[in-house]
């Protein structure tokens, strides 16, 4: 039975190659640094992860290879405001929520979210390509568990 890392690499290969692109170690490094990942890790998060196996890898090229794999469906960024970008590896249908006090971005999956209607105006407009659910407010932890009621 393949784990769950070998899976998303053959898929990766599988896009890279239907989009005619090379199977390169730096792309492989940085989009297995990303899947390995499950606190949605910024470029320089990821840079510093790949420097680790791979010491002349740049910044510049971990940004370029965060777009590519955004680019052809392998990854996407998590929406959000006022932090550093945050990218995400996993595809399976799920939302996120961030924490505005500590920046955590913590994914669940609520079921009813995965068939948000696209309003009949936006549809006539606009190719729809991915719909998301962001939450924001304070997690359990640095609210000192205590639950906060709006």
């Amino acid at each position: 039975m393949e784990s769950r890392v070998e899976e998303k690499l053959n898929e990766f290969h599988r896009r890279c190659k239907s989009n005619g692109l090379k199977i390169t170690p730096q792309r492989i490094a940085v989009y297995k640094a990303l899947i390995e990942s499950f606190d949605h890790p910024t470029a320089e998060e990821i840079f510093k992860q790949v420097r680790k196996e791979m010491s002349t890898i740049s910044l510049d090229t971990v940004n370029r290879t965060l777009q590519t794999l955004i680019r052809i469906g392998a990854a996407f960024q998590v929406e959000g405001s006022g932090q550093p970008r945050r990218y995400d590896g996993g595809l399976e249908e799920h939302q996120h929520f961030r924490c505005i006090q500590c920046g955590a971005v913590i994914d669940f999956h609520y079921e009813p979210f995965d068939n948000i209607l696209v309003p009949e105006h936006l549809a006539g407009q606009f190719t729809i390509l991915r719909k998301s659910v962001y939450f924001e407010g304070i997690c359990n932890q640095c609210a000192g568990h205590k639950q906060i009621i709006n």
